[in-house]
């Protein structure tokens, strides 16, 4: 494997119900290779099977048949406390909901991933007010989520994601919640934080104006990946005076 390589699928499938009458297949033979500084966008109707491919990618389910490799560590055959440690260190996540404590303060919804990974509180508490910052919820930062609007919550969401420099970002329909004006405003944000700390994004979406402003979009259908493209992104990188 390419050492600028952060996933590599191949031959995946993923089965539920197995050996009985109602078995149901939903992924069927998806190989995808992601590197290290990618922006990546997979796009697909409802029932197209974005939804077990995120949990797979995120080492929240396994697949039935076929190989993952995340940084080196092969998912299949890793138990549960491994597991575990790669979705709080590996993997950011940041979903639609945006999954928040509600009693919590936003500093402290930051914090958490931090806690769990067993950081000092004066070095978590730092590290969270300057992710806030980044990410524009400096005066918030005190707030708890029902304090906070739609694209305020999703960025504290973003800056959790962020938590413990983790090697990808996987963004499931992070804009599905929120008017299109503000949709806009976050998904600045992760092209800001791609272009500016070459951070890895998968976006898992449904909408292809999105996905169409990453580098790569991958289409997928009825569990299958049945095209990959170049997206707008990808040229503006080519281009930039920073890359010649």
């Amino acid at each position: 494997m390419n050492r600028n390589t952060v996933i590599d699928l191949k031959n995946i499938y993923k089965r539920f119900y197995v050996g009985t009458p109602n078995e149901l297949e939903i992924l069927h033979g998806i190989d995808l290779t992601v590197n290290r500084g990618e922006f990546v966008s997979i796009v697909g109707a409802s029932g197209s099977g974005k939804s077990t491919l995120m949990n797979i990618i995120g080492a929240l389910d396994r697949p039935s048949l076929g190989s993952y490799t995340l940084n080196g560590t092969d998912i299949c055959s890793a138990k549960d406390g491994e597991l575990s440690h790669i979705r709080n260190r590996e993997i950011g996540f940041v979903f639609q909901t945006y999954n928040l404590i509600p009693r919590n303060s936003a500093l402290k919804n930051v914090e958490l991933p931090m806690m769990y990974a067993r950081m000092g509180s004066r070095s978590r508490k730092k590290r969270a007010a300057e992710l806030l910052e980044m990410v524009g919820m400096k005066e918030r930062m005190k707030h708890t989520p029902d304090e906070l609007s739609g694209g305020q919550k999703q960025r504290v969401a973003i800056a959790r994601a962020l938590a413990n420099e983790p090697s990808i970002i996987l963004a499931d329909e992070p804009t599905g919640a929120l008017d299109s004006s503000t949709g806009r405003m976050i998904m600045d944000l992760f092209h800001k934080l791609h272009r500016e700390k070459g951070i890895t994004i998968i976006l898992i979406t449904h909408s292809n104006e999105l996905a169409e402003k990453t580098e790569r979009v991958l289409t997928l259908m009825d569990g299958r990946i049945i095209s990959e493209r170049r997206g707008s992104a990808y040229a503006e990188r080519q281009y930039s005076p920073c890359t010649q």
